[in-house]
């Protein structure tokens, strides 16, 4: 799964416009114009599609994090230039105020299974004896859950 793809799906999922879009990369320290967000949301095989970079990426979890939960004081966000998927669990459940039992409700919408352990192994450090890696295909189960799971809350 590609960071295009990544930031594609988290646009629908948040319902997030272009301005508030450009303001998230503002808020992790990223300048990005109207423009530069279009073509990085767009489909691969668009000619004016611009590949998106970890750094980007991080810089807009970044600001999704400052935006959701406020900016810590003295203390600047900086954009990690590699991103794992174990990475963007990490900031996904602190910029949406994630518990390990949301994330399975989330899995569960699906119709796909997780368990809290499996979540606390992929959220260790690469060095722990029990980390895991949280594989593609996780991470595209994580977004539809939480497609489902915005979505279901919205038409409430």
């Amino acid at each position: 799964m590609d960071n295009n793809d990544i930031l594609r799906r988290l646009r629908f999922t948040l319902s997030l416009n272009d301005n508030k879009m450009i303001e998230l990369f503002t808020f992790g320290n990223l300048k990005a114009d109207r423009t530069k967000v279009s073509d990085w949301l767009k489909r691969d095989g668009d000619e004016a599609f611009v590949e998106m970079s970890d750094k980007e990426l991080a810089s807009f979890f970044n600001g999704l994090i400052i935006a959701k939960r406020g900016k810590q004081e003295g203390r600047e966000p900086i954009a990690e230039d590699e991103l794992s998927n174990n990475l963007i669990l990490k900031k996904l459940k602190i910029a949406l105020k994630l518990t390990s039992e949301d994330i399975v409700e989330a899995f569960k919408l699906i119709d796909k299974k997780i368990t809290v352990s499996e979540i606390g192994a992929f959220l260790r450090k690469p060095d722990h004896h029990k980390y895991k890696e949280f594989n593609g295909q996780y991470l595209r189960n994580l977004l539809n859950g939480l497609q489902a799971k915005y979505t279901q809350r919205d038409n409430k």
